[in-house]
C-alpha cells in the first residue's frame, strides 16, 4: 500500500510540474482570427419568405385532384437549403423541390398535390425542414370538399331484382 501512495504521489508531482509552461504563448493570432470570422459568420442565417402562405382550393367536388405552387425567396444573409418537404397525410404530396443551396435574394418554388378526398371542410398542413433559425417552416392548404354528385350512395339497394304484382 505504501508504495502504491508513493507511485501516486510521484505522477500527480510530475503531472504538476510538467504544467509549468505558458499556454498563452501557445496561442496562434491566426487562429484567433478566423474563429472571429467563423463565429461572426454563424449570426448570419437564411430566412425563407413565401409568396403566400395559405392557399384554399375553394368548393370541390370529392375525388378531384388539386395542384398549387409555393413560391418562396431567401431574404436572409446566408444560403438557404431545403432538406427536406413533408405533408401530414398521404393524400397531400409536395414535389419538385431543390436541395440545391438557394443564394441570398433568389426564388424558387414546389408543387403540392392534393388528392381532393374528403369531406367538408379540410385543411392539411405542409411540412418544410430548412437551415433557418426555427429548422422548421410550414405552409397550409384547405378545401370544402363536397360529395360526388354521381358517386353511388352507400348502403343503398341497386339490385331491386324484378317487379312483381
Amino acid at each position: 500500500m505504501k508504495k502504491v501512495l508513493i507511485l501516486l504521489s510521484a505522477v500527480c508531482l510530475m503531472s504538476l510540474t510538467a504544467c509549468k509552461q505558458d499556454a498563452a504563448a501557445k496561442i496562434d493570432p491566426s487562429n484567433i482570427s478566423a474563429a472571429a470570422e467563423r463565429d461572426a459568420q454563424s449570426g448570419k442565417l437564411p430566412v425563407i419568405t413565401f409568396d403566400k402562405k395559405d392557399h384554399d382550393f375553394g368548393q370541390i367536388v370529392s375525388g378531384t385532384p388539386q395542384e398549387t405552387v409555393f413560391s418562396y425567396t431567401n431574404t436572409g444573409e446566408a444560403p438557404l437549403v431545403i432538406t427536406d418537404i413533408k405533408s401530414t397525410c398521404g393524400c397531400t404530396v409536395p414535389k419538385d423541390w431543390s436541395k440545391e443551396p438557394l443564394a441570398v435574394g433568389a426564388s424558387d418554388k414546389f408543387t403540392v398535390k392534393f388528392n381532393g378526398k374528403g369531406a367538408n371542410k379540410t385543411s392539411k398542413v405542409i411540412n418544410i425542414t430548412a437551415n433557418t433559425a426555427t429548422g422548421k417552416e410550414s405552409v397550409k392548404i384547405s378545401a370544402f370538399i363536397t360529395p360526388d354528385p354521381n358517386a353511388p350512395v352507400k348502403g343503398a339497394n341497386t339490385n331491386l331484382g324484378p317487379v312483381t304484382k
